[in-house]
């Protein structure tokens, strides 16, 4: 090229911050500290210098906590052009946290960045390990028209550039960074070599750029900028062509993101330029409990509170949500860093599911004030009707008696006795010298080990207390007791004995029909038995529920019998396999040993019915308890290990639950759950982040990395007539098109290995992490199997994987016992096909609400509710249309939209 004509290079400073990964959060900070006091002395010495900074808020927001007085120079920076934050609050892994978090993570980077001066209008993704199909339509709504990213693009992306298409055909003109987010390091370590380097790189790309300006990144990870970098610029500026300093914002800002591209459509997962690491699915599934956890139990409290107009609790919804946003980092949830970082995040995710409990039960317990103490309400979170299954303890005192439950109405709810509750609670002896003191510290007001006193008798040498949830006398004077005693004790000194017993209780099982967003009070008392209408039901050991069966056979494995009379046989077999790897890739021995036969199994029957048929199959293995010496061979010591499978069949759910326990014995192996297919299949389907995603049997390769075909799957995975949902991030795959596989655990004892046999460079430095190989973990894995011959579409795993996944929540009446049951009652409710409803939460004097048509098809969506206008808003929420709807708004939804409404009464 002409050097008169050459537009140059333009270089974008910047550093890719972990927040926490091989060091944990507070020693990673101390040196964001130092980095960004260099970056700031470095800004304000010359007018040129610009710094990217990571495209993630947090990173400011951490500084600043350190160095507040800071903060008016981070605005004259960012107001000067010279520093570019957000948009992002953490730079993310897309597939292990839901659609409705990328959004939140969205709208939090942009807040905190809009605070300092503005945030960078470019959805940068330097380093996620693939992306998911719906990114380009959630920054569209956001109002960002560039992306930025490196992993996963496929080899068909020959330019510097391409337009990254959604399911719904939003797009963003996408630059690819295709030599990693340091390219231009290399030519630039070198000063006297840095005109050469430029023009080298200039001719070695230019089948990427075509006479366009070059983009070069300058930074890595954890890197701060190069106190020289404004030197050398000014040196060689115009030897070979110009050199600018750009933000990356405005290095973009130059392209038209309308202008024609080569297009890629759908989710990036290709190995070809960069490694995606897919192990990370499957390593520390821990991690990916508690994740999907926080972000069940805070969209539930958020629900809560919007339909039951609950004020002032935002800041807790802020609180909960920053903490599973901080844990989303693609170094944090992932669970590829250090034992002690992993241990942060995780109870990080705790505190943030706790937050959100503590709002959720006192919405719920405000439900609850005018049902009576002897009765409980049902609340429902989800915007369908759902029949719930609750598990309760309930007084019990006529031993003969069956118990009942029914509501206001007198209609008769399906009940299941499962068992007793201890009622000794306390028998012991004491002197009569500490007896007094003794018990009147055990007693606060009316409550003794947990429950309220309901009576008591003083007689010679003994005292005795009843103790019930809901007592039926009127009152205890803990004065009169205390006379009572102190005069039994002065006239019968020596050994006393002390028992407390509680009221008589049973454990059943309720099955509670509630409206969308509604409540059900009921009562539950004692009474004649009644004939049960059908439910549930146990014949040998074929479970039956009116819908489906399935049969438990002697390996321990079921054949499930769908609706339309499509079967399933051999489900949950289980194999297990070594694995030489690390946390980022799966790594098979060269002669692995797979243990997939058990040494003995038996199969109890633990329930059967009306509400729930419950088995449980144990079965014992020996597993190789690590690799040998030789990392391709397993050891040939073993440990036995029991597996608990419980087989689960609910009234009215078409589909077998199934939840798999057992302490984990061995070091390097990956344990997988078997669904075999009746024919074989040329492709699966999963859900996640508001899309269902189409994959064939492979991957692409090409890079340094085996493309191994496994995949994640976030509330359900589909492959040919069988589809299983799940409760949190699942790897799964598709074996020689036979089997759904998917993974139960996998243990391994390093961050990174130097050499691994499917990755040909280490991907970290090979740090140990002892706590990988889940020494001593309980494997605790909740999933259901439903059988449908025309697949995932005509099994409603929309909507199943809604119900399965939604808590049953409950809660004890506080009104005057006795007094009159409240009627049910419904909300909001959303009907269409495929439509989730991914949030519902307060906003201001209104709610929002964020619907998804997860179909390839268009599709009518209804919302009835108590508002009285519905305005359609994007995700900064400005309004885009607003029309009048009393209780009743009919719209369409395009395949795969994403709408955001804002319901106001």
């Amino acid at each position: 090229m002409n050097p008169e004509n050459d537009p140059g290079i333009a270089l974008v400073p910047h550093t890719h911050w972990d927040r926490e990964w091989y060091e944990p959060f507070q020693v990673f900070r101390f040196k964001l500290v130092q980095m960004f006091d260099a970056v700031l002395a470095t800004a304000e010495a010359d007018p040129r210098f610009r710094f990217t900074l990571d495209g993630q808020t947090a990173a400011i927001e951490d500084y600043l906590e350190v160095r507040p007085e800071n903060e008016k120079r981070v605005r004259d920076m960012v107001a000067r052009g010279q520093l570019a934050l957000g948009p992002w609050q953490i730079l993310l892994d897309e597939f292990l946290c839901s659609g409705e978090t990328i959004v939140r993570n969205l709208q939090m980077g942009m807040a905190g960045a809009d605070a300092l001066g503005g945030h960078m209008d470019v959805g940068y993704l330097p380093d996620m390990f693939g992306h998911v199909a719906q990114m380009p339509q959630i920054l569209r709504r956001a109002g960002i028209r560039h992306a930025c990213l490196w992993r996963g693009v496929p080899s068909s992306v020959t330019e510097h550039a391409f337009r990254w298409e959604a399911p719904d055909g939003s797009a963003v003109r996408t630059e690819y960074l295709f030599d990693g987010y340091g390219s231009a390091l290399d030519i630039l370590a070198i000063p006297e070599h840095i005109p050469q380097n430029i023009a080298q790189y200039r001719q070695d790309t230019d089948t990427r750029y075509h006479g366009e300006q070059i983009l070069g990144m300058v930074g890595t990870d954890h890197m701060a900028p190069d106190p020289r970098l404004m030197e050398h610029v000014r040196r060689f500026d115009g030897v070979h062509g110009p050199i600018a300093v750009n933000t990356l914002e405005e290095y973009l800002g130059q392209f038209d993101p309308e202008a024609p591209l080569a297009t890629v459509r759908g989710e990036l997962r290709s190995h070809h330029r960069g490694n995606i690491l897919p192990g990370v699915f499957s390593i520390r599934r821990n991690l990916k409990i508690a994740m999907a956890r926080a972000e069940r139990t805070v969209l539930d409290a958020e629900r809560l509170a919007a339909e039951h107009g609950q004020q002032g609790l935002d800041p807790y919804f802020r609180m909960s949500w920053r903490r599973i946003i901080e844990s989303t980092a693609h170094d944090s949830v992932v669970g590829s860093g250090t034992d002690e970082t992993v241990e942060q995040v995780e109870a990080r995710l705790q505190e943030a599911a706790q937050i959100a409990r503590a709002v959720r039960d006192e919405v719920g317990r405000s439900l609850a004030v005018k049902v009576p103490s002897d009765s409980y309400v049902a609340v429902n979170t989800l915007t369908t009707d759902r029949t719930m299954t609750v598990e309760l303890q309930v007084p019990a005192p006529d031993p003969v008696a069956a118990v009942l439950a029914e509501t206001a109405d007198g209609a008769r709810l399906p009940v299941q006795e499962i068992g007793e509750a201890p009622t000794l609670l306390g028998d012991e002896s004491m002197d009569s010298g500490v007896l007094v003191e003794r018990m009147l510290n055990r007693i606060h007001g009316r409550e003794l080990f947990g429950q309220l006193i309901d009576g008591y008798r003083v007689t010679p040498h003994g005292v005795e207390f009843d103790v019930a949830e809901v007592p039926s006398s009127e009152q205890f004077d803990v004065a009169v007791f205390r006379t009572e005693l102190e005069a039994a004790v002065e006239h019968h000194p020596g050994d006393w004995k002390v028992r407390i017993q509680a009221q008589p209780r049973r454990k059943v099982l309720v099955s509670v029909p509630v409206a969308a967003m509604g409540t059900t009070p009921f009562r539950v008392f004692q009474g004649p038995a009644r004939p049960e209408r059908e439910g549930t039901r146990v014949q040998g050991r074929v479970l039956h529920n009116g819908l489906v069966s399935a049969e438990i056979l002697d390996d321990g494995t079921v054949n499930l019998t769908g609706q339309d009379g499509t079967v399933l046989r051999g489900i949950g077999r289980l194999v297990d396999g070594g694995d030489r790897g690390d946390s980022y890739n799966y790594g098979p021995p060269a002669a692995d040993l797979l243990v997939e036969e058990p040494e003995e199994t038996e199969v109890r029957i633990l329930e059967s019915g009306p509400v729930r048929a419950l088995a449980v199959v144990s079965r014992s293995y020996r597993w190789p308890v690590a690799l040998g010496p030789d990392p391709d061979l397993r050891s040939t010591e073993t440990a036995e290990v029991r597996t608990n499978t419980f087989v689960e069949l609910r009234q009215g759910e078409p589909f077998v639950r199934l939840r798999v326990q057992f302490t984990n014995a061995a070091a390097d192996h990956r344990l997988r759950l078997h669904v075999p297919l009746p024919e074989a299949v040329t492709s699966s389907a999963s859900e996640g982040q508001f899309s269902v995603t189409t994959r064939g049997l492979t991957a692409e390769g090409g890079g340094g990395e085996f493309p191994l075909p496994t995949f994640p799957a976030y509330s359900f995975v589909s492959a040919g007539p069988a589809t299983v949902l799940v409760r949190e991030a699942t790897e799964y795959d598709v074996v020689d098109g036979k089997e759904l596989a998917l993974t139960l655990v996998r243990a391994v004892g390093s961050i990174s290995v130097n050499v691994h046999p499917l990755r040909d460079e280490p991907a970290a430095s090979e740090i140990p992490i002892p706590g990988g190989q889940e020494p001593g973990t309980l494997v605790d894995v909740e999933l259901a199997v439903a059988a449908s011959s025309r697949g995932y579409k005509d099994a409603g795993a929309v909507r199943q994987a809604e119900q399965f996944n939604a808590e049953p929540l409950v809660f004890r009446g506080t009104a005057e016992r006795n007094s009159a049951l409240p009627e049910p009652r419904s909300g909001l409710r959303v009907a269409g096909t495929d439509v989730a409803v991914t949030s519902l939460r307060p906003a201001g004097p209104a709610v929002e609400a964020r619907v998804v048509l997860l179909s390839d098809t268009a599709g009518d969506v209804v919302l009835e509710g108590a508002f009285s206008s519905v305005a359609t808003v994007d995700l900064r929420g400005e309004e885009i249309a607003a029309e009048r709807a009393a209780g009743r708004y009919r719209f369409t939804l395009e395949p795969w939209e994403i709408r955001t409404l804002r319901l106001t009464t």
